[in-house]
């Protein structure tokens, strides 16, 4: 009963302290890279490497720049219409490549094919078939972030268990009923595993793309046109606004939708 009584009484003070623990880290580390800027911002010349306090009162003020904004906002829109694609296309047909062995060894010849070839080399080809604009970008987004969903929820499909089956095809469940009730639900934690992958490939294709896709705004135009004028403190301001964002996205938006998902994961089946 004491030993019971001491964990109990450890689990209560660690408790409060654990989002503080979670964060730690990530304090840490950006901490260390704002370290290493600014040691490097000592050694080589002001015009070639703007300090942390310049780079970072450039990235502040660039949010109130309405060019910046609707840079921003052309990425983001960009995003939201081909990772979303991507997920749904990947999930759909791993599924599929799960109720079919035949599609299954089709859908991983196409994967492996295509997956070697790196996303940013489609920009041409999609420039020349569709014209510049969003189209060619999201295309992009789409194709790099399709593969890590389609292998993450096929690989699934093949690891379901076989008992349960088994035991809906005796129940009488046809392919569509095995789909939603015995694949979907197995599959789901692969699902928000593959999209997070996914996320972190749709988002470096996105910079990507817009650097050399002929976009005329995105954060990752924005980059490139503060490069080609030497706008250093510009450079450093959209490398860290690229990060900022994608953080954002991941570890809390990401991050937040898969507690939801997957909360028996994280509270053991508990309401909270």
């Amino acid at each position: 009963m004491k030993i019971d009584e001491n964990v109990k009484s450890k689990e209560g003070l660690s408790a409060p302290f654990q989002p503080f623990g979670k964060t730690i880290p990530y304090i840490a580390a950006v901490g260390s890279l704002l370290f290493i800027w600014q040691i490097v911002a000592w050694i080589l010349p002001e015009f070639l490497m703007p300090d942390v306090s310049q780079g970072l009162k450039r990235f502040i003020d660039n949010f109130s720049d309405p060019d910046f904004l609707n840079g921003l906002q052309s990425s983001l829109y960009r995003l939201a219409w081909g990772y979303p694609i991507a997920c749904l296309l990947g999930a759909v047909l791993g599924l599929l490549g799960g109720v079919s062995k035949t599609f299954s060894v089709y859908l991983k010849s196409v994967v492996s094919i295509l997956q070697s070839i790196p996303p940013i080399t489609w920009v041409p080809f999609f420039v020349v078939l569709i014209g510049f604009g969003n189209l060619p970008i999201i295309f992009v987004i789409t194709i790099a972030s399709f593969f890590p969903m389609a292998l993450s929820v096929l690989n699934a499909t093949e690891g379901v268990n076989r008992t349960h089956l088994e035991l809906a095809r005796v129940m009488g469940a046809n392919t569509r009923q095995l789909i939603t009730k015995v694949y979907g639900p197995e599959t789901l934690p692969a699902f928000v595993t593959g999209a997070q992958v996914a996320f972190g490939n749709a988002w470096r294709s996105l910079i990507a793309a817009e650097m050399v896709g002929g976009a005329s705004a995105g954060l990752g135009w924005s980059i490139s046109y503060a490069g080609e004028i030497a706008d250093m403190e510009g450079v450093l301001a959209s490398i860290v606004t690229i990060g900022t964002i994608a953080i954002i996205l991941d570890h809390v938006v990401l991050n937040g939708i898969k507690r939801k998902l997957l909360k028996w994961r994280y509270t053991g089946g508990d309401e909270k």
